[in-house]
């Protein structure tokens, strides 16, 4: 029997200890499909212009789901992103920044993934357990040992190997989503520069995307490693303590009480 968006959200939160919610992405093309999620959803807009990392924020942190249109999107990287502005020379100028002349960074911004212009009337972005429609991409924002245990269970779980994630010059929340949608496939890059103070992380996240199809076989996985070993992490079975496989699962970190007893847990004085 399939698994529910919250039921999957919710194995997610709890084995991989996530600290936000994963992020449903869906694009919505015609008009018809923003009527049928209005109908279905409770959501938010935003009252002002905000980039989509904001968007994002609501989203994985407070639990909203928010639904965005290109008049409600105030990052340009985003409205390229998403087929709705064109690669002029203001946008160039404003990622010279990051290159050595005009020329490579237009050739940069036109290699990054997009929709196709005005191809898309509206993005959804909510947490997962909120879904309505299913989303062609969940984003997560999680740290490096999360990263790694959902790209493994992603190898196994569609049979691929290795991955090939994409990195591009800005763009990353935004275009990472759409190069996993376009490519289906799992993404993984760091997120823009000015993360911090653009309210993009908080903990020096890195970004797993992966698609909305894909995402069921990836829990499935999840779920049958843990009845093999007792866990979501395959370092230690059942230990959750950090560090305590610093040597293939070497006994290093263990302590005992101030009376000589073994402590609980561990099993060794």
């Amino acid at each position: 029997m399939p698994l529910s968006f919250r039921e999957l959200e919710s194995i997610l939160m709890d084995q991989l200890r996530l600290y936000h919610h994963p992020i449903a992405v869906t694009w919505l093309f015609t008009d018809e499909e923003v009527e049928e999620f209005k109908r279905r959803a409770p959501y938010v807009t935003p009252i002002k212009p905000l980039t989509f990392c904001q968007w994002e924020t609501a989203a994985r942190m407070q639990g909203k789901t928010v639904l965005g249109t290109a008049e409600t999107l105030a990052c340009t990287n985003s409205q390229v992103s998403f087929g709705w502005r064109e690669i002029d020379e203001k946008e160039v100028k404003s990622q010279l920044k990051y290159c050595v002349d005009e020329a490579q960074t237009e050739r940069f911004l036109r290699s990054k993934p997009h929709m196709p212009m005005n191809s898309l009337k509206a993005v959804a972005v909510g947490p997962l357990g909120e879904a309505v429609l299913s989303p062609h991409v969940i984003h997560f924002y999680c740290d490096s040992v999360q990263a790694y245990h959902l790209a493994v269970d992603y190898m196994a779980a569609t049979d691929t190997h290795p991955l090939r994630p994409q990195i591009t010059m800005s763009s990353s929340a935004c275009g990472g989503s759409v190069f996993c949608w376009q490519q289906k496939t799992f993404n993984h890059c760091p997120p823009c520069s000015g993360s911090y103070n653009a309210g993009k992380t908080e903990r020096g996240e890195t970004y797993v995307f992966i698609p909305g199809e894909h995402l069921e076989a990836v829990v499935a996985r999840l779920l049958q490693r843990i009845k093999k070993s007792g866990s979501s992490s395959v370092t230690r079975p059942g230990d959750y303590f950090p560090g305590g496989d610093i040597c293939k699962n070497c006994p290093l970190i263990i302590f005992k009480n101030g009376d000589g007893s073994a402590c609980a847990g561990c099993g060794k004085g």
